[in-house]
């Protein structure tokens, strides 16, 4: 499902806007630091879903670009169908970041959608703006192009959040393969959470309104359908028309009246404000694949670019910075096998052949996995929350602490090296700094570990009751 939430400029202390929020799919996750790459003419994509999803589809090849931008993601093994690996979120080297969001269509939809559907799929769409958008506006016209062109291959619907310095775009996109889509934008006032993505009413009397964007048969299908009377001229409500009726979920109106409330202070939201709304145990538990929070700000150089990432759900690891600039993350932090699909079935060495052979890098999976080492502090923590959810918290809000009060003098510091001509010093300074940190929040979060564990043992024991413990949450 994953969780967005967006906070505009205007709302915030630091007069910057924010994309947050998670993925939500329980296979392995890992960091990524994509370069620019180039392709001959001609070359061209593989998108889509196959038989085997949800709702089947066949594989297709759309053209590719010339060119693809830089970009930092989360990517993940698994999803019903959807071949792999697949994203849901990330900034790119423009300061595009994206954020893709389960979004429902009604069910007629649902049951009109072709097995042979063709087109990019919700993964292919998210890194396909992060490839090739240079902002949020184009990312949207982007999307809307590539539905026309080439049809959209769906799970039953889903949306994004596309975002820059200026603005930010819901985008729905609607099972039934009728290349149906609508955009909603967000300005600096907005604060808009999404799970699931949704859009209202839509001012379709007013064509050229700078807010809103469609596709063309968006009013003519509702018509067709007996879903939407034009008679009046009333305005037509996308989530009536299209959604699957259940409207804001309890979750989203909780966390969107928290942070307005935070809002009207008279500091306004913060980013500790940010990292505690992707963190709180109310919405964030073992569904939550990692953590991300984008400062949505201009820079003059485009390595300085960042996000700050959690390996897991924020309630078991702390945000750290990871710039634009790095060249690449520790090996702690890549692919391993653990929660990879398929790799139970897979071997380490090539004696059984090419197709049982793992497909994580010997010298890799020999590192630290850190999505394992924060799952088992996760663990640790939901036997007795009451008693180890404040503690590790706090550490992890003293971690923060200290690294949003070093941020200003490391950004200046890589600066200076860039406006010297010394762009490889700088390079190689955001990639020691991001990788030092990265590892240091990974050892604290073992010695946690050990200690609950110890602390476990030695008070209560360990449960082997079939039912899971966690905080109580909303969804």
């Amino acid at each position: 499902m994953s969780y967005g939430l967006y906070i505009g400029k205007n709302r915030t202390a630091d007069g910057i806007a924010y994309l947050a929020g998670y993925g939500d799919e329980p296979s392995s996750h890992w960091l990524e630091i994509v370069p620019r790459r180039q392709y001959a003419a001609g070359s061209t994509v593989t998108v889509g879903v196959t038989p085997e999803a949800d709702l089947p589809g066949v594989l297709s090849e759309i053209p590719q670009v010339a060119e693809t931008f830089r970009h930092i993601r989360v990517s993940y093994s698994y999803y019903k169908g959807v071949p792999s690996p697949l994203t849901n979120g990330g900034l790119n080297e423009h300061g595009v970041a994206v954020r893709d969001i389960w979004s429902t269509s009604r069910d007629e939809l649902i049951a009109m959608t072709p097995k042979t559907q063709t087109g990019p799929n919700y993964s292919d769409l998210a890194r396909l703006v992060l490839e090739r958008a240079r902002s949020a506006r184009e990312g949207v016209e982007l999307i809307g192009a590539l539905i026309a062109r080439h049809g959209y291959a769906d799970y039953g619907g889903n949306s994004h959040i596309i975002a820059d310095a200026n603005e930010a775009w819901v985008v729905i996109e609607c099972a039934g393969g009728q290349g149906l889509w609508a955009a909603e934008r967000l300005g600096p006032d907005s604060i808009r959470a999404s799970r699931p993505g949704y859009i209202g009413k839509i001012p379709v009397y007013q064509p050229e309104h700078p807010d809103f964007r469609y596709s063309d048969n968006l009013v003519s299908f509702a018509v067709s359908q007996g879903w939407y009377d034009p008679a009046g001229r009333q305005p037509f409500d996308f989530h009536v028309a299209y959604g699957d009726g259940k409207g804001r979920w309890a979750g989203v109106q909780w966390i969107e009246t928290e942070m307005e409330k935070r809002a009207a202070a008279p500091d306004k939201i913060r980013i500790e404000d940010i990292f505690w709304a992707v963190r709180t145990e109310k919405l964030t538990g073992d569904t939550a694949g990692y953590g991300q929070v984008v400062p949505l700000q201009g820079t003059k150089h485009a390595a300085l670019r960042m996000l700050w990432h959690t390996q897991v759900g924020a309630i078991a690891a702390p945000f750290v910075p990871v710039f634009m600039g790095a060249t690449d993350v520790p090996a702690e932090y890549r692919q391993h096998r653990y929660l990879t699909a398929g790799e139970s079935a897979r071997f380490l060495d090539r004696r059984h052949g090419e197709a049982q052979a793992s497909r994580v890098p010997q010298g890799i999976e020999s590192t630290r996995a850190a999505t394992y080492v924060f799952k088992r502090l996760l663990y640790l923590m939901a036997q007795h929350d009451e008693l180890f959810r404040p503690e590790v918290t706090a550490v992890w809000e003293a971690v923060e602490r200290r690294l949003l009060l070093a941020h200003p003098g490391v950004v200046e510091t890589a600066l200076t090296l860039f406006e010297a001509g010394k762009a490889e010093l700088a390079s190689a300074f955001l990639t020691y700094y991001s990788r030092t940190e990265l590892l240091a929040a990974l050892d604290l979060g073992e010695t946690l570990a050990q200690s609950l564990e110890a602390r476990t043992r030695a008070l209560f024991g360990f449960s082997s009751d079939d039912l899971p413990r966690s905080a109580q949450q909303i969804w």
